[in-house]
């Protein structure tokens, strides 16, 4: 099975940027869609942005603007800039993953266990 690892995360003030990556390892032929969500406790958890196999990309209306993901099929790695960041976009982030471990197997949806990002003056 495939594993994924966040990194990135930290305490910064408001306005500031972090930069947040995830990488994939292990079984992997093959990655359709990766993800960003967040979430907050006692709060459901929040879908961020999205970017297909293509290159397509979707955020939330609360990240428009601000957030940008990309992803660098080669390194099996998405990433995400987070600009302008504020105390509301304090939350643990977890990447996932639509991977396909070998050429004849399904896709898989592979989590992250998550990064603690604190936005705080």
């Amino acid at each position: 099975q495939a594993q994924l690892l966040e990194s990135g995360g930290g305490l910064v003030q408001p306005g500031e940027s972090l930069r947040l990556s995830c990488v994939a390892s292990g079984s992997i032929f093959d990655i359709n869609a990766m993800r960003w969500y967040r979430r907050v406790p006692g709060k459901q958890r929040e879908l961020v942005a999205t970017i297909s196999k293509d290159g397509f990309t979707n955020y939330a209306d609360s990240v428009k603007g601000r957030f940008t993901i990309s992803r660098d099929n080669r390194k099996n790695t998405v990433y995400l800039q987070m600009d302008s960041l504020k105390p509301e976009d304090t939350a643990v982030y977890s990447c996932n993953m639509e991977i396909q471990p070998t050429r004849f197997s399904a896709e898989d949806s592979r989590w992250g266990q998550g990064t603690q990002v604190t936005v705080s003056s």
